[in-house]
């Protein structure tokens, strides 16, 4: 049953390797916990799995809906008439798989973001320091004659580029040199008018989404000009595509980006909570503010829902005192176009 389940996903549907190993993982440690085989499966063991997995073990919803699609999916394959599972199994057994996954024991997947509730995006300020922080160290290493003064430049500039664009760890790891391109409606950013990211994140058993990022804050175009002019060609190592290159020629990785923003908000003394996917927070919660509109933002940063969008945007007070005035403002016009 595995073995024809897991050739169905690879062959019929096209998942990835990798994902179809994680579920049939999944399915292996369920077999494990019930002590049954599918064909003896009811509602009842996958009711206790979750309890145990909530209860004794604090799983994420995520992970506990991911759990429960791999369930489903196995059942379904095991129910399907086409590949006589349950007919034979009725002959060998006197009994048959049943689907045993329904609405009313699973959790229902509302949007495509259910990270920490504590996660929130920088404020201005906090942003500023942080920026102003990062270019310290630069300015730091050069002073004190010691190694280390490239690295700072490239991180200061690898993460203003992530606020700037909006971007995952991943998407700014993967980024190579030729990802920047012209737009036509923008002559006046050259060759950074928009940012072609090529590692967004996928949907499950898909391969990454690709989207094109326009560049919507002028002052980021400098920045990366003066990083790819005169910072990155010292790194040598010019077979190297990748945009942000390692002393040893590789390509610096999502943790290393995790690692040093948790150095830089430690020396900031900010909250444990603050990771570099606030800055993504950051860059859609600046561009509502500022106005911009939610739709673009939304395909800016590649959401599928106009949901998550909106979960990511932690407005300021300012912001909404000023939406509550022009608001009122409306509201009070009188027949004659003049607020009473």
């Amino acid at each position: 049953m595995l073995r024809g389940w897991e050739a169905q996903q690879i062959g019929g549907r096209g998942l990835r390797r990798a994902t179809v190993n994680d579920r049939v993982g999944v399915i292996r440690r369920f077999l494990s916990y019930t002590n049954e085989y599918p064909w003896n499966w009811m509602p009842a063991h996958l009711d206790e799995w979750m309890v145990d997995l909530v209860s004794a073990r604090g799983r994420a919803k995520s992970t506990i809906r991911t759990y429960q699609d791999a369930v489903r999916s196995f059942c379904d394959y095991l129910i399907r008439p086409e590949y006589h599972w349950a007919a034979e199994c009725e002959k060998r057994f006197g009994t048959h798989p049943v689907q045993i996954c329904f609405e009313w024991n699973t959790l229902a997947h509302l949007s495509d973001y259910e990270g920490h509730p504590d996660r929130r995006p920088l404020t201005r300020a906090e942003l500023q320091r942080f920026f102003d922080y990062a270019d310290d160290q630069v300015e730091a290493a050069l002073r004190q004659g010691r190694k280390g003064a490239l690295t700072a430049y490239r991180d200061a500039t690898m993460f203003k580029v992530i606020y700037a664009y909006g971007l995952r760890a991943t998407e700014a790891s993967k980024l190579d040199v030729t990802d920047w391109y012209r737009n036509a409606k923008a002559p006046q950013l050259g060759r950074y008018g928009k940012l072609e990211v090529r590692w967004g994140k996928a949907s499950r058993g898909s391969p990454p989404r690709r989207r094109t990022t326009h560049t919507v804050m002028p002052w980021i175009v400098d920045v990366v000009d003066d990083y790819l002019t005169n910072i990155r060609p010292r790194y040598g190592f010019r077979g190297q595509p990748a945009m942000w290159v390692t002393e040893r020629g590789g390509r610096v990785s999502p943790r290393h980006i995790e690692a040093r923003f948790a150095e830089y908000r430690t020396a900031l003394e900010l909250p444990d909570t603050l990771v570099p996917h606030c800055l993504r927070h950051s860059h859609v919660t600046h561009q509502i503010e500022d106005g911009v509109d939610a739709t673009f933002v939304q395909l800016q940063v590649g959401h599928r829902f106009a949901s998550t969008t909106a979960m990511y945007t932690g407005v300021s007070g300012d912001f909404m005192n000023t939406m509550m005035v022009r608001a009122l403002g409306k509201a009070f016009v009188t027949d004659d176009g003049e607020a009473p």
